[in-house]
């Protein structure tokens, strides 16, 4: 989604290879889902995920608080709803309140619920890049090139193939945005809370903001997240609580289960552990690298003072130090690329940005090469490029930022001289 960031990367060409990419993307999976059943041309479950969404909004409307990580009464409660679905099992992770959010949901039948979700996740993605779009002014002219762009995101087509909840978060971190940019700190740490449904995703905002010290944000955001497990204890009960807290316990036990598809997953601790053969090296590897790039996020924190690189380097850390982050998941970087265009566009293409701009490009497209990893050979040359990419952002971030403070003491020093 940048623009204009270097001479091979104008406006034209972005949008001549987002509508190819777009085009591509979009017909061959609509193609795939051309068949009169709920199994797609691949034999896989039309909306994949969503299934599991509807299997807890089911056992929501029927009160069935005691199966809700139960993955042999939830297999049978699929099987019974969707005849298509029988085989089909999900680890469930979900905290308890997200079932009630589908009971509605349940109510419908498979096909139907599922368009409506499509239709739903669609619509808060669309109006999270609008909102976006529309807060930077030096990207007013490019409405039509950031619509090409945003429509052939593969993180929104995969959002949309996989039938996940990830537009939720987008909406969380979006409005979060937004009230920090008003200066509403609780409000913001409210809507930060509301990532209590995905809660590794609110990791790195947790330790950032810890050591950084807007209090505001963290008490809103403690409170935003009590409000919404208090619901889901309202609903069923104390115990479906102790139940999701001793799934997250032991998660790590069960990561075969949670991540059967690694090359899909874009965030430290799988690029190490599928670079690394040794379990317990990768795992602190991914700690050392993990507190690394959040100790640079800090660093922008606290040295600039622009939004943009501070809220870019938020959600770049965010996919990085998330414990589990699948491709889907990505769609919440869509503000980062938004924002860091208008950004480098108001620095006037300067030579030093155009590095920006072409990494900002390898980690918009780099999560269409996840799948071609597991081919390579050599376990120690199975890189996922996408993470590299990323990690590149938050450096540039870092380096931006100590520019800008270096900048900013000149001037001071020129005024009092």
């Amino acid at each position: 989604m940048t623009i204009n960031s270097g001479p091979w990367l104008n406006a034209k060409r972005l949008r001549a290879h987002g509508l190819l990419l777009g085009v591509a993307l979009w017909l061959v999976y609509i193609w795939t889902l051309s068949t009169p059943t709920l199994r797609d041309r691949n034999e896989n479950l039309k909306g994949t995920d969503f299934l599991h969404l509807y299997t807890l909004g089911t056992l929501a409307d029927e009160h069935r608080g005691a199966d809700l990580y139960d993955m042999n009464a939830q297999a049978a409660v699929a099987a019974r709803r969707v005849p298509d679905a029988a085989g089909i099992r999900y680890l469930p992770l979900y905290p308890p309140q997200v079932s009630i959010l589908f009971a509605p949901l349940a109510r419908l039948s498979y096909g139907w619920a599922l368009a409506l979700w499509w239709t739903c996740s669609a619509l808060i993605y669309a109006g999270c890049c609008y909102a976006v779009w529309r807060a930077c002014p030096n990207l007013r002219g490019y409405g039509g090139t950031v619509t090409v762009l945003a429509i052939a995101f593969p993180a929104f087509f995969h959002l949309i193939a996989w039938g996940q909840t990830s537009a939720l978060a987008l909406a969380c971190f979006s409005l979060m945005l937004f009230l920090l940019r008003n200066r509403n700190d609780f409000a913001a740490g409210l809507a930060l809370g509301c990532l209590i449904f995905k809660p590794q995703l609110g990791l790195a905002a947790a330790v950032v903001f810890i050591a950084i010290g807007p209090w505001k944000i963290v008490a809103g955001a403690l409170l935003s997240a009590t409000a919404q497990l208090s619901v889901g204890v309202g609903y069923y009960g104390i115990d479906s609580l102790r139940q999701w807290l001793r799934m997250m316990v032991n998660v790590r036990s069960v990561v075969p289960l949670l991540e059967p598809r690694p090359y899909q997953t874009h965030c430290l601790r799988t690029f190490w552990s599928m670079l690394v053969a040794w379990p317990h090296v990768a795992f602190v590897l991914y700690v050392l690298s993990a507190g690394a790039v959040l100790g640079l996020t800090i660093g922008v924190w606290r040295r600039s003072e622009h939004l943009a690189l501070r809220y870019s380097a938020l959600l770049v850390a965010t996919v990085l130090v998330s414990p589990h982050l699948t491709v889907y998941d990505l769609v919440i970087l869509a503000p980062a690329f938004l924002l860091l265009a208008d950004w480098l566009i108001a620095r006037g293409r300067a030579s030093g940005d155009c590095p920006m701009g072409i990494t900002l490009y390898c980690v918009y497209l780099f999560p269409l090469l996840g799948p071609y990893v597991r081919w390579i050979p050599f376990h120690w040359i199975r890189v996922q490029p996408s993470v590299v990419a990323m990690a590149l952002v938050v450096l540039m971030l870092w380096c931006a930022a100590r520019r800008e403070a270096q900048e900013h003491l000149a001037r001071l020093a020129e005024q009092k001289s």
